[in-house]
């Protein structure tokens, strides 16, 4: 039988204290000085579960693995964990260390979190042994003035079927981080939710996903193929019992819920310049019903007024942000009046297309002073730094600009809302390139971008919920596609991680091996060594570090590349203080050849011997230097809307797209940037539907 769990909305602002701070292990003979502080903190709970995270920092001599013990004092039990491996023995429990967080230098902090469970009290432990010694305070036995209370932890005073209180929106919000979406599923614009290729959706899945640590789930849902004509626009009454089923699910597995009227935006909504009576009727009448049907619902079930909202044919931008605010606000009006638990349920509310710009955030600000209702939730999406997001224009890396455009989205909506207030979620976020892949973003610059993602949304505490249309997380097999990238945004959740300028070190195939260097980004925290999978590479002997600087030393780098085979030689992790290592392959290349070729502009396919190398970017220019293809306005074409490499089949491919802006016998050069930074030239000319392609 599933066990119900309440998640109540009074967490991250009153537990944030919630901090247990142990002393230090003693020295336990004359050759091995031990010593270590362990910090542990609640950081949010809710009846029936919480989240803790719990720092190590090693005072003694180096230790190349750890396993910490405690007692939990009120029968709390660890239900999951990240960053550890964790068992326990009734009240007892044992943390171990991963694979790449054992070693521990002389004043170096590892850190892992966990979901647990309780009843009655939630009080912390307050001792715990590193490998075997009672921490004390210090090495040798010396405890320090206490920094800090062992607080007990209290159940939360508000029943959790009680709306929350006014004013504390700021405190739900809060308790939804993190946040995951149902995508290409109920949002799916077809005959119900399998149109678009994903799986009936099942109570399983959503447990799995609770398991992985989200509080709060946006159910995205269409309703235009689901109701009826004018003037009633009747839903569907098995869509919307299928939607109140999985809602029900949803809040059973402890999850704050979000449902909205989603591509409805682009369908019929966009139309409201022109038709702006129909429009609003249609309007009115669904949400008129959804209020009706989830108005005795738990309160953590949130309502979205539209997904995206977008008006084609609008005279201007003030024309576009009135039709929004007349929109938000019959909502608004519609959902408070149908009384119960709607007349204080947590509404969000969207700027103009979910921007974050200043010119749709202002007027966002405005509706919301003048709406004066403390139950009330902005909502932005965020999908990159555009030329990043989807590697066009050069936009390979998460650099200094794409960096500037993210905190800059978050600057202007914490300024604006969270200042005075008003809570925000980041409704939607990932990158635009993962409509079509994952691969096409570059994997070490994508860690970046959602390591920096993570701290800087924390930092303005802002709830963020991930967008998976299922290309993410199995629907059926309830896996992670891709381990190493959600380990990065889960460890981003509650710290930073290190990173490093790149995750590949080329290394020629022929000619003397020389020194490698990558620069490190340590994000505040120390640099703790490195390791190819269980061996710690050594300090002087395989590497150096000078300021920010990491060096491979021609001997390491000649013991790891090995026999020196075309593709990745070795991996091996940077650690750091904090978080996740950092991942770095050794990869032995040459220059990759290309080949003429003949072909259709439907189908044309350059050879290529990648011979190690990985394709980064491709520039078009015609002889005269001017611009071709698509995006005329920059050399660099789109990734794999243009162009794509084939590393199994030895080609890379120039797509339709490309061809279609064009000029007919002009020839074009193409110079393909790899990431060892080799470029490659190469020429075509289209004649009608041919192609010919080569090398000179």
């Amino acid at each position: 039988m599933r066990r119900t769990r309440w998640r109540h909305g009074v967490v991250a602002a009153a537990t944030a204290g919630l901090v247990a701070a142990t002393g230090i292990i003693m020295a336990t003979s004359a050759q091995a000085a031990v010593g270590c502080r362990v910090t542990y903190t609640a950081g949010s709970q809710w009846p029936g579960g919480f989240t803790a995270n719990v720092g190590i920092t090693n005072l003694g001599d180096p230790i190349s693995a750890w396993s910490l013990v405690w007692t939990f004092p009120a029968g709390q039990r660890v239900t999951q964990a990240w960053n550890a491996n964790v068992t326990s023995s009734g009240d007892q429990v044992t943390a171990t260390n991963v694979s790449y967080n054992g070693g521990l230098a002389t004043n170096a902090t590892v850190s892992f979190g966990f979901n647990g469970s309780w009843t009655g009290t939630n009080t912390a432990p307050t001792s715990f042994a590193l490998n075997g010694v009672t921490c004390t305070g210090s090495v040798g036995g010396t405890t320090p003035p206490p920094t800090s209370s062992t607080p007990t932890t209290r159940p939360p005073t508000t029943s959790p079927t009680t709306p929350p209180p006014a004013g504390n929106a700021m405190a739900a919000v809060a308790a939804m981080q993190p946040g995951w979406n149902l995508g290409n599923s109920f949002d799916a614009v077809g005959a119900d939710e399998t149109a678009w290729g994903n799986p009936r959706v099942t109570e399983a899945l959503l447990d799995n996903i609770r398991a992985q640590g989200f509080n709060s789930i946006r159910i995205p849902v269409t309703w235009s193929n689901h109701h009826g004509g004018a003037p009633n626009y009747t839903i569907d009454a098995a869509w919307l019992n299928r939607i109140r089923e999985v809602v029900n699910w949803a809040l059973a597995d402890g999850f704050y819920v979000m449902i909205n009227l989603h591509h409805d935006s682009w369908q019929w909504i966009n139309t409201m310049p022109t038709d702006r009576t129909n429009v609003l009727a249609r309007y009115n009448a669904l949400w008129t019903q959804l209020a009706a049907a989830f108005r005795d619902a738990s309160p953590k079930l949130t309502l979205e007024s539209v997904n995206e909202p977008q008006f084609t044919g609008a005279s201007d931008e003030a024309q576009s942000i009135s039709l929004l605010n007349e929109l938000n606000t019959s909502f608004r009006n519609i959902v408070r009046a149908s009384g119960g638990g709607n007349a204080t349920r947590l509404l969000v509310i969207p700027t103009l297309h979910t921007s974050a710009d200043a010119a749709r955030v202002d007027p966002a600000l405005a509706w919301f002073q003048a709406a004066n209702d403390p139950n009330l939730i902005a909502t932005v999406h965020y999908y990159g730094y555009w030329p990043f997001s989807v590697n066009v224009a050069g936009g390979t890396r998460f650099d200094a600009t794409a960096q500037a455009d993210l905190t800059g989205a978050f600057d202007r909506v914490f300024n604006a809302f969270v200042n005075r207030n008003i809570p925000v979620i980041v409704g939607e976020y990932g990158l635009l390139g993962f409509d079509r892949h994952t691969g096409t973003i570059q994997q070490g610059e994508k860690l970046k971008f959602f390591e920096f993602f993570g701290h800087y949304a924390r930092s303005r505490r802002i709830t963020t919920q991930l967008w998976d249309n299922g290309q993410h997380f199995g629907r059926t097999s309830f896996q992670w596609s891709d381990p190493e990238l959600i380990n990065q945004i889960k460890s981003s959740w509650t710290t930073r991680s290190g990173t490093a300028s790149s995750d590949q070190i080329y290394v020629p195939r022929t000619g003397a091996i020389t020194a490698k260097s990558l620069t490190l980004n340590l994000n505040g925290l120390s640099f703790q060594g490195l390791r190819q999978g269980s061996t710690d590479l050594a300090n002087g002997t395989d590497y150096t570090v000078s300021g920010s600087t990491l060096t491979l030393t021609p001997a390491a780098v000649t013991r790891l590349v090995g026999s020196r085979a075309y593709g990745v030689n070795a991996t091996i992790q940077a650690r750091f203080s904090a978080g996740v290592p950092w991942r770095i392959n050794v990869i032995t290349y040459d220059p990759p050849v290309l080949s003429n070729a003949t072909g259709q502009t439907g189908s044309f396919n350059v050879p290529a011997q990648f011979r190690g190398d990985q394709l980064a970017t491709m520039e078009a220019k015609y002889a005269d230097g001017s611009n071709a293809g698509p995006h005329n306005w920059t050399s660099f074409k789109e990734y794999d809307v243009t162009f794509a490499p084939n590393y199994s089949a030895n080609t890379i491919t120039l797509k339709p797209e490309f061809f279609a802006e064009v000029n007919d016998g002009q020839r074009v050069t193409l110079t393909f940037h790899f990431w060892s930074g080799t470029t490659a030239t190469y020429y075509v000319t289209k004649s009608g539907s041919n192609v010919t392609g080569s090398t000179s």
